[in-house]
């Protein structure tokens, strides 16, 4: 027992296996669907600006991550977005997808060690991680690195979406409290 709690990760309330996977089982992520989605920086450093007076300042890192985020819709025509922010070392966003947007059934792409669905989920916040690596790149901020795992929640009650739309609109206000906030008392 202590070797495989040495091996894992202790959150607040639950220990994370380094390898676990982190998706629902089976579940199709290229169905019609709201999602909420969390994406932090690696080692949570606060890359994006600060909170001041309760609001969140973005700094250029910051005003970039939130430019893509806007854009994903373009790049990837299934996708319309929801409420979002961008916090100092971390996102939430809902992302919405809908095939019949497009049209047509997505193909599993046959690239990399693990093969991403077109339009699925992890497909578009693996697009949407690498843009802003690369624009970051492009703008001199070459020290910017991802968290490497993106954590989502699967929204399937109207309640729900309401809460999580709520939580984001109020993330800068509970910054102090705030789980991804390193300097939080209840980390």
């Amino acid at each position: 027992m202590k070797r495989h709690a040495a091996a894992c990760r202790k959150t607040k309330t639950m220990f994370i296996h380094p390898n676990k996977q982190i998706r629902l089982r089976q579940y199709d992520y290229t169905q019609p669907g709201y999602y909420f989605v969390t994406i932090c920086t690696k080692n949570k450093t606060e890359l994006f600006g600060t909170i001041e007076k309760c609001k969140m300042l973005l700094n250029e890192t910051g005003k970039i991550a939130e430019r893509l985020w806007k854009q994903i819709p373009e790049t990837c025509k299934v996708v319309s977005l929801d409420e979002f922010i961008v916090m100092p070392n971390h996102l939430h966003g809902i992302v919405v997808i809908n095939p019949d947007r497009k049209g047509g059934t997505p193909r599993r792409a046959a690239t990399g060690l693990h093969a991403l669905t077109p339009n699925s989920l992890p497909s578009i916040v693996n697009h949407y991680k690498g843009a802003v690596k690369k624009e970051c790149n492009k703008n001199g901020f070459t020290d910017f690195l991802w968290q490497s795992r993106f954590y989502d929640h699967v929204i399937r009650k109207d309640e729900s979406l309401d809460k999580i739309r709520e939580y984001i609109r109020n993330n800068p206000l509970k910054w102090e409290l705030d789980r991804n906030n390193p300097s939080s008392l209840y980390m």
